[in-house]
Parts: structure tokens; C-alpha cells; sequence
């Protein structure tokens, strides 16, 4: 068989092509580039960890409202998680219109309400990113969001808590415990606070779950860092006005500081990892130390210290820690806090996930899981008796940790799956009013918020607004 010269004249060129590419070195080609020669902006390559907090910003709409109603902080506006209002609520009739809904990264943050704008962290996988985002109330319709980039592995979901906003601010306290003040009507950004960096936190199992609190002001915060316990904040100019020597050593837990007057001194309570504590908020000697007490010391703690009445505060955390009665007291210009008792979940008013709620001199919680007959339960104690209660919903009226809060006399309490239910509250029992499935949802643990006439809901991937008058 003849083999063209063709044939041979390309099989050379191939082997010479492949003989040529082993041998050769490109080395000589290549020159050692010096640091800035790229021509590179300057600060742009970033070590592990370098959070920027809010360096990010997009605007999408631009609207005005001519709402009022304020649901400005974690339990609403005076902390009570109670709402009374002259608005015609619709407690029975049609089931409640949805006016909006919005899909969200995985989380349990709660929103706030403020002039008719919605405000609420998220989380977004796919950026790595912590995010404060703004919607309206009416529409639903985004208006800006302000993140950061500050990679997260899930762990039951990413945000936990809830903004503090007023006419100049808006306050959030992130995951990894980054504080961030921005303007509320334009996102602007105001000033950022790195608490594990600047205190040297440790931020709890699950992430943050403590929310901002704002006093005349100043916002307080538990860094519960190596030196600091508490510390004041200007909520305009960020600047740090007072700080609390943390002698106690107590850590960071997901419960939130609570303001409270005792024997008739403002004071801050705070029930940190490692004990519950009390420190002035008088202007006087604001950050003071006043007590503390060790005797109370669950290894998880996430529901808010209770104020019953004088000195009587209650205090209850999950897996298995139960309730507390702490009592404080005062003689001359020495006080003292005094667990007056303590009890397991299955003996007496509980709560694992949420502050129960003191209202018309009665206690509502949700027993948790531990608690014997009654796990799952929406009851009713008399301050008094922390052991019976005097009302317990039926045998199939158990909501998990789903959050509960009071409009008026009535309860609206949301299952973990996303059913509502509205109870009438007399004088020492609950009438069930009307139940409605809002979602299929999944983890509805983050706490409801009203305005306006709109409740917001939430579970683990939803916030939706209810119209309810």
C-alpha cells in the first residue's frame, strides 16, 4: 500500500508540533509583578474576616405613606408585647386577607413597623450575606436593602432578631453580633459596631438572638464580652457614651435586656449565661452595677427576664431549665436578688422560645415540650401560683414554639406550622374565637408584629401581612 506524501508530510508536522510543546519552557516569558503593579484599588484583596458591615446598598422603590402605626422594637413599643388600639379588628366573620407576601433567606428575625414601612433582617445564602431589608406595608413592594458580606453555616436557620427603628434610625443587631445603624427612609449608612472584635463576644450556639434597646436615646446592648457587661451607644453618632464592667463574667445569651423599675430606680435587667443581673439606667450613675445573682444558670436562654410586680421578676428558659422567681430588694443603698424559687419545665409556668406575656395580672406562655401534660399548651397563670394554672387550650391546641401576643383582650397565637388562632380572654379562661391556616409553615418561631390594622407573620422562608380590620 503506497502512503501519500501528503500523509507524510503532516504526520511530521505533528510530531515535531508535539516534540516542540514538550520542550519548550515559557519561564522566560513571565516577569515577577511587584505589589500595586496591576494597577489594583488599593484595600480590595481581604483577609478571613474582614467584615465590612453594611458596606453594600441598592435602592428599588422610593414611596411615601401616609401611615402612623409603630411596631418599633422587639415585643413592641413598650416591651410588653401587648397592643391597645381604638382599630375595628375583625376578631370573627371571613378569614383574614393576605396583602402580601415575601420569600426570605432561612431565619427567624421579626419585623418592625415604622410610618409604613417594614423593616426586617434576612439572611442570603448565595452572597454570604447579613442584610437589612426595608419594604411597605401596603404593597409589600421592596424598597432598599443595606448588606455585608459575612460568610455562615445554617444552624436552624441564619437571623434571629429584631431592629429597633425610630424617626432617625434604625439599629440591628447581626448573627455574629455586627451592630448597624442606618437612616430609615434613605438606608444611609450611620455607624457600625463589631462586637466580637471591639469586646471580644462570644457569640451563642444558633447565632445572635439578643435585640437592640433604645432608652432616651442611647441604645443598650449585653456584649457580655472579656471586660465589657453592658454598654450605652449614641444612637446618632455611634459613639459609646457607657460601659459596664463585666466583673461577673457572665456570657452572651440570646435573651435581650430588659427595661424595668424597681423600688422605683429605672434599671436595665439582663439574663445573661452565667446569671441575671441589674444595672442603672438612671442618668445619674447609668451602667452601674447594681446586683446579680448566679443561682440562676441554664446552659440555653432565650425568652426575656418578666417584671410581675415591686421587685419580683420571673424568669424561664428551655431544655429542661424550668422557671424562676428572682426577688430584689432594697435596704438603705444595698440591693440584693434572691432566687425565692426554682422549678422544672413539668412543675409550673415555662416557656423555652418566647417571653411570656404578663397581662390584666395573669401570665400567658406556651408550656415546652418537657412540660409534662400540658407541652405545647397555651395556659394562663395567676402571679401568685406559678405552679396550676387556671386555664390550659385543649388536648389539640398545642403550638410548639410559635410566638403569641395580645391585641386588645384577645390572644393571637401562631402555630409552628402556621395556623392562627384567636382567643377571647375573660376574666379567668379563654374562649376560642376562630383558627386559620396562613401557610404551610415550617419553623413560624420569629415573633408577630401589628400596625395599621396588619399583622405580620413569619415562618422559616416567609413574611406574609395579614389585613385584620
Amino acid at each position: 500500500m503506497k502512503v501519500s506524501i501528503v500523509t507524510v508530510a503532516v504526520t511530521v508536522i505533528y510530531v515535531v508540533i508535539i516534540i516542540f510543546w514538550h520542550i519548550y519552557s515559557p519561564q522566560r516569558e513571565f516577569a515577577m509583578q511587584t505589589p500595586g503593579a496591576d494597577n489594583r484599588p488599593p484595600e480590595t484583596a481581604r483577609k478571613a474576616g474582614d467584615v465590612r458591615i453594611g458596606e453594600f446598598f441598592m435602592r428599588y422603590e422610593d414611596m411615601t405613606s401616609l401611615l402612623t402605626g409603630k411596631w418599633s422594637c422587639f415585643r413592641g413599643n413598650d416591651f410588653s408585647n401587648i397592643v391597645l388600639t381604638t382599630d375595628k379588628i375583625a376578631y370573627s366573620g371571613d378569614d383574614f386577607s393576605e396583602q402580601w407576601s415575601i420569600t426570605t433567606g432561612e431565619g427567624h428575625a421579626a419585623p418592625v413597623i415604622y410610618n409604613g414601612l417594614v423593616y426586617f433582617l434576612d439572611y442570603d445564602e448565595t452572597l454570604s450575606s447579613d442584610m437589612l431589608r426595608c419594604f411597605s406595608l401596603e404593597t409589600g413592594k421592596e424598597q432598599w436593602r443595606r448588606w455585608y458580606r459575612v460568610p455562615m453555616k445554617r444552624n436552624h436557620g441564619f437571623s434571629r432578631t429584631v431592629p429597633a427603628v425610630s424617626d432617625d434610625y434604625i439599629i440591628t443587631l447581626g448573627p455574629q453580633g455586627h451592630l448597624m445603624c442606618c437612616h430609615p427612609k434613605t438606608g444611609e449608612l450611620k455607624w457600625t459596631h463589631d462586637l466580637q472584635n471591639e469586646y471580644h463576644t462570644e457569640v451563642p450556639f444558633w447565632y445572635a438572638g439578643q435585640c437592640p434597646r433604645v432608652d432616651d436615646g442611647i441604645v443598650v446592648v449585653a456584649p457580655a464580652g472579656e471586660e465589657t457587661l453592658l454598654a450605652g451607644i449614641d444612637c446618632n453618632t455611634g459613639e459609646m457614651l457607657w460601659q459596664t464592667p463585666n466583673t461577673v463574667k457572665f456570657k452572651m445569651s440570646h435573651s435581650s435586656v430588659t427595661p424595668m423599675t424597681l423600688h422605683g430606680k429605672k434599671t436595665y435587667v439582663y439574663a445573661g449565661i452565667g446569671g441575671v443581673c441589674g444595672v442603672s439606667a438612671e442618668k445619674a450613675d447609668r451602667g452601674k452595677l447594681l446586683w446579680y445573682q448566679t443561682k440562676w444558670q441554664p446552659s440555653v436562654l432565650a425568652p426575656s427576664p418578666l417584671h410581675l410586680s415591686g421587685g419580683n421578676i420571673f424568669l424561664v428558659a428551655g431544655y429542661g431549665a424550668g422557671g424562676a422567681l428572682l426577688k430584689v430588694d432594697l435596704n438603705g443603698e444595698k440591693w440584693t436578688a434572691t432566687i425565692v424559687e426554682q422549678y422544672r419545665a413539668n412543675e409550673g409556668l415555662s416557656s423555652e422560645q418566647q417571653t411570656p406575656i404578663l397581662y390584666n395580672n395573669f401570665i400567658y406562655t406556651i408550656i415546652p415540650k418537657d412540660g409534662g401534660s400540658n407541652r405545647g399548651k397555651l395556659v394562663a397563670f395567676a402571679p401568685t401560683d406559678l405552679h396550676y394554672p387556671i386555664w390550659s387550650s385543649g388536648a389539640d391546641e398545642r403550638f410548639g414554639l410559635g410566638p403569641y401576643l395580645i391585641i386588645n383582650d384577645r390572644i393571637f397565637v401562631l402555630k409552628d406550622d402556621g395556623e392562627l388562632y384567636i382567643y377571647k380572654i375573660a376574666s379567668k379562661n379563654l374562649q376560642l374565637e376562630r383558627k386559620q391556616r396562613i401557610m404551610d409553615g415550617v419553623d413560624a418561631w420569629g415573633g408577630m408584629a401589628y400596625a395599621d390594622g396588619m399583622l405580620l407573620v413569619r415562618d422559616a422562608h416567609n413574611v406574609k401581612c395579614l389585613k385584620i380590620n
